[in-house]
């Protein structure tokens, strides 16, 4: 690898990164001994009760996302010191519904890499925070010890944390010696607590490249599956609507020639179901050409079509869409197709009274949507179906869907899709 492919070194040595590091390390050697308290407590007790009516289990699933909870908070915490470009901690999500789907979430959840780099960190920078405090503590009793020979009345003074008697002639050298030494022991533990940040938190130029080989992977993945789930709904709506329709309109224009000389009124009667029957074949082809893309997501945006969608939906719908800008074009056509896919299903399958749909643009460039009705729910993602192709579709964006179906209901459909995909 050139040192043109080297990942830039970012700094960790600035004067207010130093400054910020030694208080937040000061502060975290006494919260993080709180965080790692409530860690080990809650693992005892889950170990504990595992087998007490199951209540056990219930505290470890806790664990798992009192774990997430600290990782993402140390992670945003070491991303607002130094800037490295850390990507943000996401709840991890199978997209699969049930609990087979629950149970794979929450084991890639407890294995998150992101999560335990950060626990990780956090647990060194407890550590240095212990240090830290310890240096303060020096440092401000060898400025004291400096002044000392001005107010003392014993002939030996101690430095404080060390238990170490210092002469009274001896006391201003000692302390000065003192005050230097923690001071740059605590610029040295600043910088060193950069470093173990950008060490342990910033992943390697080969892990980067690794996960956008990986990512690039399952969205070709995701976008031929996707691809081929569409190609195969256009054949079956052509096949089993548009089709038998003009065949039908074909036969009837048939018997209407046939007739047109012996039975006029017949004829007439024959042509006018035939154009009937033309314009339902039209009207079908346009939907069919609306379901592929709609003009309005290009010409007015996400909010005017989730609009449409909605004026034509047959269960009522209620709408709760903020969407302060525009998203490319690839990410607002998988959201919509979600939308609207998820809007037909409702109608189709769920028997549900209504449906809720609400849209956001979340920092950092990222577009949210979910859906979710008061049907009978038991939706399963079955490979070819309508859930099958949200999944596939949204994963080719580069986004993620959860989708949560349980018997009885409700079932929501949740997608994440980075706006520049």
């Amino acid at each position: 690898m050139t040192s043109s492919d080297s990942p830039p070194v970012r700094p960790v040595t600035r004067p207010a990164q130093v400054a910020g590091a030694i208080a937040q390390l000061a502060a975290l050697g006494v919260l993080g001994v709180a965080a790692f308290s409530l860690l080990f407590t809650l693992l005892g007790v889950g170990i504990g009760l595992v087998f007490v009516v199951g209540i056990g289990l219930v505290v470890l699933v806790g664990l798992v996302y009192v774990l997430f909870a600290l990782g993402w908070l140390e992670t945003e915490r070491v991303e607002g010191l130094y800037r490295f470009g850390l990507p943000r901690l996401r709840p991890r999500s199978s997209g699969r519904p049930g609990f087979g789907g629950f149970l794979r979430t929450l084991w890639m959840q407890t294995i998150d890499p992101g999560t335990w780099r950060a626990i990780a960190n956090l647990a060194i920078s407890t550590i240095l925070g212990w240090v830290v405090v310890a240096l303060a503590g020096i440092l401000v009793s060898g400025a004291v010890l400096t002044f000392a020979p001005l107010f003392a009345e014993a002939s030996a003074v101690r430095l404080a944390r060390t238990g170490i008697e210092v002469p009274l002639a001896w006391a201003v050298p000692v302390g000065i010696f003192a005050a230097l030494f923690s001071a740059a022991a605590l610029i040295g533990l600043g910088v060193l607590h950069g470093i173990i940040a950008r060490a342990i938190m910033v992943p390697s130029r080969e892990a980067q490249l690794a996960a956008a080989a990986r990512m690039s992977s399952q969205q070709h993945a995701g976008a031929v599956r996707a691809a081929d789930v569409e190609r195969t709904r256009i054949e079956r709506d052509l096949h089993d609507g548009v089709q038998p329709r003009l065949v039908s309109v074909g036969m009837t224009l048939g018997l209407a020639q046939q007739k047109i000389d012996a039975d006029p009124e017949a004829a007439k009667a024959l042509i006018t179901e035939a154009h009937t029957s033309t314009k339902a074949a039209i009207t079908e082809l346009r939907q069919l050409a609306r379901g592929i893309h709609t003009s309005v997501l290009d010409d007015r945006g996400l909010d005017a079509a989730i609009s449409a969608l909605v004026a034509r939906s047959v269960v009522p719908v209620h709408t709760d869409v903020r969407l302060d800008g525009r998203c490319s074009r690839d990410t607002e056509a998988a959201a919509y197709f979600v939308i609207a896919e998820a809007l037909t299903n409702a109608a189709k399958h769920s028997r549900a009274t209504e449906v809720r749909v609400v849209a956001r643009l979340r920092e950092p460039g990222m577009l949210w949507a979910r859906v979710e009705d008061n049907g009978v729910g038991g939706a399963r993602v079955i490979p070819g179906g309508g859930l099958d192709g949200i999944v596939n579709r949204v994963l080719a964006a580069g986004g993620e869907a959860r989708i949560d179906s349980p018997a009885g209901g409700p079932t929501s459909v949740e997608v994440s899709i980075p706006c520049a995909s």
